[in-house]
C-alpha cells in the first residue's frame, strides 16, 4: 500500500469538502470571514499589521474578479486568499560576526526545522539587541512556518511552532487571524505542498516569497466543519501511521529472517548432510 499517495488523497478530499458530511445547521463561512475581517481591521488600526498594498480595505472584493475556482466546493464554504485569513511575515539572520546578537534567551529557528511537523527546540538563541537592531520578529506558539528556499524537499515544507520563536529570512511565518482555523489552514498548505513549490521563481535556485504564499487561493469551510474535518483526518492519519509502523516491523522481520537463513547456510545447518556425498 502506497501510504504517501493515500495521505495525499485524504488531504485532497478534506480541502474539497468530501471527507466529512456537511451540516445545514452550520454557521456559513461568510459569517466567520466577517469576524476575521473585523479582527484584521482592528489590528491595522492599532498598527500591529499593515494593510496589503492592493487592497483599500480588508473587505475589498476586487482581487477576486478574475478568479476561476479550480474545483467546486460546498455552498456554505467560501474562496479566500491566504492573506485574507492569516498575516504572513518573515524574519532575519542576525550577523554571525556580531557576538552580541547571540547567546541570549530568545528562540530563533532556521528553515531546517520545517522537516519535522512541530518545533520544540530552537536552532539558536539570540539577544534582545538582535531583536532590536534586525528584522527578527518573535512569533507566538501555533504560528505555521514554511520554508521559502531550497531545492530537494525543503522548499514548501511546513511546520508549527510549539515554542515562541523568531525565524530567519528563508521562512514564512503564517499567523491565522482566527486561531481556531489554524489546523484547517495547516491542512490546506500540506495538501498544496507540490503546488506551492511550483510557484517559486528564480534562476538556479527558485524561491517562494510571502507575496506568492499570501496570494494563494484556498477554500474556507464553516468553523464547525473545519473541526469535523480535522477530527476525521486525524483518525485516518492514526490508521495510516499504524500501517507504516506495521510495515516497518514486517520489513525488519523479513530482513532478520533472510540474514538468519544465510547464516545457517554458511554454517552448514540449513539442510541435512548426506554421508554419501
Amino acid at each position: 500500500m502506497d501510504t504517501k499517495a493515500l495521505r495525499q488523497k485524504i488531504l485532497d478530499l478534506a480541502i474539497r469538502g468530501k471527507l466529512v458530511p456537511q451540516d445545514p445547521n452550520d454557521e456559513p463561512a461568510s459569517v466567520l470571514l466577517e469576524r476575521i475581517r473585523a479582527e484584521k481591521e482592528r489590528l491595522i488600526a492599532e498598527g500591529k499589521i499593515k494593510r496589503h498594498k492592493k487592497a483599500k480595505s480588508s473587505s475589498s472584493e476586487s482581487h477576486y474578479q478574475n478568479f476561476t475556482p479550480p474545483f467546486p466546493i460546498p455552498d456554505s464554504w467560501e474562496w479566500v486568499k491566504l492573506e485574507d485569513v492569516a498575516s504572513i511575515g518573515t524574519g532575519s539572520t542576525p550577523s554571525k560576526g556580531n557576538k552580541s546578537y547571540y547567546g541570549g534567551n530568545i528562540n530563533w529557528v532556521g528553515s531546517s526545522v520545517t522537516s519535522k511537523p512541530f518545533v520544540y527546540k530552537p536552532t539558536d538563541y539570540i539577544t534582545d539587541l538582535a531583536l532590536k537592531e534586525t528584522n527578527c520578529v518573535v512569533y507566538p506558539i501555533g504560528t505555521l512556518v514554511m520554508a521559502m528556499y531550497g531545492e530537494g524537499k525543503t522548499r514548501g515544507q511546513l511546520t508549527e511552532l510549539k515554542i515562541e520563536a523568531a525565524t530567519n529570512q528563508a521562512c514564512a511565518a503564517i499567523k491565522p487571524y482566527d486561531t481556531d482555523s489554524k489546523d484547517f489552514i495547516k491542512l490546506f498548505l500540506l495538501a498544496n505542498y507540490y503546488h506551492l513549490r511550483q510557484l517559486a521563481e528564480g534562476g538556479n535556485q527558485p524561491n517562494l516569497n510571502i507575496g506568492k504564499i499570501g496570494g494563494i487561493y484556498m477554500p474556507f469551510p464553516p468553523i464547525e466543519e473545519q473541526r469535523r474535518i480535522i477530527n476525521g483526518y486525524n483518525k485516518l492519519e492514526h490508521i495510516i501511521n499504524s500501517i507504516d509502523d506495521s510495515r516497518d516491523v514486517l520489513s525488519d522481520f523479513v530482513f532478520n529472517t533472510k540474514s538468519k537463513i544465510l547464516e545457517l547456510a554458511m554454517q552448514g545447518k540449513l539442510v541435512p548432510q548426506d554421508p554419501a556425498d
